[in-house]
């Protein structure tokens, strides 16, 4: 299965690759990543940017060093700490990713189209199920607890009594054991 859908997988890297090709032209991946990170955390200060971007600090200082001459993000001193940098886009980097989207969502519509009306909708269904699996296991991950072994599995969590699955809530969360 991993095989297959890592074949299939190709087809939906290669739209996404295309669409940022032609959008983003002049930032790199690691540019790219961190715009959308700053997208998604507004204010982020430069080391939670290094942390969630997997770089170092110093190179992520340098990474938005670029982004900040590219016009793509703006640097603001922090409301607590002076000292500390808060990370913003800049309206420019917000109509970047706005058009990426928008070519990314016209050629995946195209692919679409050709798909019967059942296969979009499995394909719908699956995707957002390994969405949610991921972002459990990635949330696990980061806090620590065993990854989830099978779908809604838990039974190794020491919050689970013997022989009983837990269930996460909200990525962040611990994982709270079943109750009758």
């Amino acid at each position: 299965m991993a095989a297959a859908l890592d074949e299939a997988a190709g087809t939906l890297l290669a739209v996404w690759e295309a669409a940022r090709e032609r959008t983003t032209s002049r930032l790199s991946g690691a540019q790219l990543r961190a715009v959308m990170v700053v997208e998604q955390y507004d204010g982020i200060n430069l080391r939670r940017l290094a942390t969630l971007t997997d770089m170092l600090l110093s190179s992520a200082s340098r990474l938005c060093d670029r982004l900040v001459a590219a016009g793509m993000l703006e640097r603001e001193p922090g409301r607590y700490d002076r000292r500390e940098i808060s990370l913003h886009l800049t309206p420019e980097a917000t109509r970047l990713l706005t058009e990426l989207r928008a070519d990314r969502r016209h050629r995946l519509d195209r692919i679409l189209t050709g798909m019967s009306a059942e296969g979009r909708t499995a394909l719908l269904h699956g995707m957002r199920e390994f969405d949610e699996v991921a972002r459990r296991g990635e949330a696990a991950a980061a806090a620590g607890w065993p990854v989830l072994q099978s779908a809604g599995e838990r039974a190794d969590h020491p919050l689970a009594e013997p022989g009983e699955a837990s269930h996460p809530g909200q990525p962040g969360e611990p994982p709270v054991a079943r109750t009758a």
